[in-house]
């Protein structure tokens, strides 16, 4: 099993996230938006710059930043 940071994904593309390699306030911000270990998660939307990116997790949309999301592992569910 092959598993990617999330800010490198597509948009378009579908994962489920295994791991989460943050912890304290920002790994329990991350839960509490949703993402948690087999939670697919959606890439959406790139702002202009790249930065921040649109996701949607659980019907819901939330804004990561790339540093953030570079700590999200997930495995992807399609190309």
């Amino acid at each position: 099993m092959i598993l990617l940071p999330l800010n490198l994904l597509p948009v378009g593309c579908t994962a489920k996230v295994k791991y989460i390699n943050v912890s304290g306030i920002l790994r329990r911000r991350l839960m509490d938006l949703g993402v948690i270990p087999e939670t697919e998660i959606k890439v959406v939307r790139r702002s202009l710059l790249g930065d921040p990116t649109l996701y949607e997790v659980r019907g819901a949309m939330i804004a990561l930043r790339h540093e953030d999301a570079s700590k999200i592992l997930v495995k992807t569910t399609n190309s």
